[in-house]
Order: C-alpha cells, then sequence, then structure tokens
C-alpha cells in the first residue's frame, strides 16, 4: 500500500500544504525514479525523489510511508538525503558564497536598474 506523493512530500515537510505540493509536482519539480510524477502517484518505499526548491535540488531515498503530518524529528525519518546530494547542494552554495551573495531573485527592477534599461532603450531607438 502506497501513499500520494503529494501527501508525503506534506508530511515529509518539505511544503507546508499539501496545494504547495501538487503546485511544486504540477510545475515539473518532483520527478520520482527518474520521470516526472504527478499528485496521485503512489510513492512506495525505497522510490528515488528528486526535488528543486528554490536554489536547491534534493535527492532523497523513501525510507518510510505517512499521510499524516507530524513533529520534524518524525518527518526526518521518512526519507534520507543521497550523499551526492548532499555534496553538490554544499558545492553549489559555496559557489553562491564565492561570488559574493550578489544572486537576486526575480522581481520589480530597482531604481538603477530602471534608469539602466531607459538608457539602453534612448540609445537603441
Amino acid at each position: 500500500m502506497g501513499v500520494r506523493v503529494d501527501k508525503w512530500l506534506w508530511a515529509a515537510r518539505f511544503f507546508k500544504t499539501r496545494a504547495k505540493a501538487k503546485e511544486a509536482i504540477d510545475g515539473g519539480k518532483v520527478d520520482i525514479n527518474g520521470t516526472r510524477a504527478k499528485p496521485s502517484k503512489e510513492l512506495q518505499v525505497g522510490d528515488e525523489l528528486s526535488i528543486s526548491q528554490g536554489w536547491d535540488e534534493k535527492v532523497v531515498v523513501v525510507d518510510g510511508l505517512s499521510d499524516r503530518r507530524g513533529s520534524a524529528t518524525i518527518a526526518q525519518t521518512l526519507y534520507s538525503e543521497t550523499e551526492e546530494s548532499i555534496a553538490r547542494r554544499e558545492m553549489i552554495a559555496e559557489q553562491r558564497r564565492a561570488a559574493g551573495g550578489q544572486v537576486r531573485s526575480e522581481g520589480r527592477p530597482s531604481k538603477k536598474d530602471r534608469r539602466q534599461i531607459h538608457q539602453f532603450r534612448s540609445r537603441n531607438q
């Protein structure tokens, strides 16, 4: 007997709500054993999930099944992250730190950015 992927991701505390978990799955941010997942896909113990969250991509192996959200300590027993995944995440985080932490999220341009955009447009018209 398996557990739905969206319920398991919520119970394992990867996402705050099942709706957010479903949205991530529909957006292609979750793969099961190398194939794109659907929210209703049944997970089994031993399945390997690739989960993209923000800058990080985690590869976890399902160690336990639960459709109930419990404490964080219980949630951590439901999965184990692979050594390669941990090493890759740490390497990428170190590269971001070495870049000076100047990586900005997408959003509204700053006043300086707007000035540069206007200058670029006026020169190229």
